[in-house]
């Protein structure tokens, strides 16, 4: 059974990771893998071996403010380093909370440190306090005395639900469509859900702060915000997850994976045709023709052409 972990960043950090997300999302990514795995070969928890970890970075709350944190899914046992057995895990809980916290921290600002040292990090606008060493190290400190928060959830019990908890933190961006509730007046209400009540509220905000706070999460482009470690690694996983599943008593070899078309698949997830007309649900809609991409001249060629074109 998977274990749930999430790891959460200090809010005073939240200027800095603005203005330079590839890094330090990069960081937390390091950081919170290399705690996972140190505690997995630990002997102390009975475990000593591999872990296997699927990582997926958050980057908003409820109100689309900014909270950089990590979602994490730990099978709940470990691949033993001479690959002989998997030692399951026998706690109700993967690890204590408190002794990662303290190693999250310790990494996450000695890489923090190293890059700001080696130049990498930019603090533009009213972040430039921090680029002097004084103000640097007056936040490092600070960020030294807090507790950094992680939840070591309780387990995931069955398959299915294991899906269903990552099909929420997988492919979505900051808000669906149906928490919009309305767009008046240059103002953008939408539902929340307030966690101390457990109840659905309504935020309204100016368009333009709405649009702001949704383009916050927007991540480096090729930034890969779901990574996998351990013995889920891109590089070892067909080979060790075949190797657990041999020690666990299954079949080594992963059941064959059929591709379905869009179609095929929306067909099977919601029992709806979409290539029926949503009008009369008679008619089938067919492809007559594929619009090419485009080559050559554009519109805008031919509207502005090169001759009118002020070149000087």
């Amino acid at each position: 059974m998977p274990f749930r972990n999430v790891f959460t960043l200090p809010h005073e950090l939240n200027p800095i990771i603005r203005c330079n997300k590839k890094i330090m999302l990069g960081i937390l990514f390091k950081a919170v893998s290399e705690t996972l795995l140190q505690f997995g070969e630990n002997p102390n928890n009975r475990l000593n071996g591999r872990l296997g970890i699927i990582m997926i970075l958050h980057t908003w709350d409820q109100k689309l403010n900014d909270h950089f944190h990590m979602h994490c899914l730990v099978p709940g046992g470990a691949l033993s380093f001479d690959r002989k057995r998997f030692v399951h895990c026998k706690n109700k809980f993967l690890f204590s909370e408190k002794a990662p916290s303290k190693v999250f921290r310790g990494k996450f600002m000695e890489f923090m440190e190293k890059v700001n040292k080696d130049g990498q990090l930019h603090f533009p606008g009213d972040t430039g306090l921090y680029g002097t060493e004084k103000m640097f190290r007056k936040l490092f400190l600070k960020l030294y005395t807090k507790d950094w928060v992680i939840k070591i959830k309780e387990p995931i019990e069955k398959p299915e639900y294991v899906l269903d908890y990552l099909g929420r933190y997988t492919h979505r961006v900051a808000i669906s469509n149906n928490r919009i509730l309305g767009l008046k007046n240059g103002e953008v209400t939408f539902a929340v859900k307030n966690r101390k009540t457990n109840k659905n509220e309504k935020v309204t905000l100016a368009a333009v702060e709405f649009i702001r706070r949704f383009l916050l999460h927007t991540l480096p482009k090729g930034f890969m915000r779901i990574r996998h470690y351990g013995f889920l690694a891109n590089r070892c996983k067909k080979d060790c997850i075949s190797k657990c599943r041999e020690l666990l008593g299954c079949i080594p070899e992963l059941p064959e994976v059929f591709k379905r078309s869009v179609q095929e698949l929306m067909l099977l997830l919601t029992d709806r045709d979409i290539t029926k007309c949503p009008c009369c649900q008679k008619g089938t809609m067919k492809i007559i023709e594929k619009v090419p991409k485009r080559t050559g001249t554009s519109a805008f060629d031919i509207i502005h052409p090169p001759e009118l074109m002020d070149t000087a």
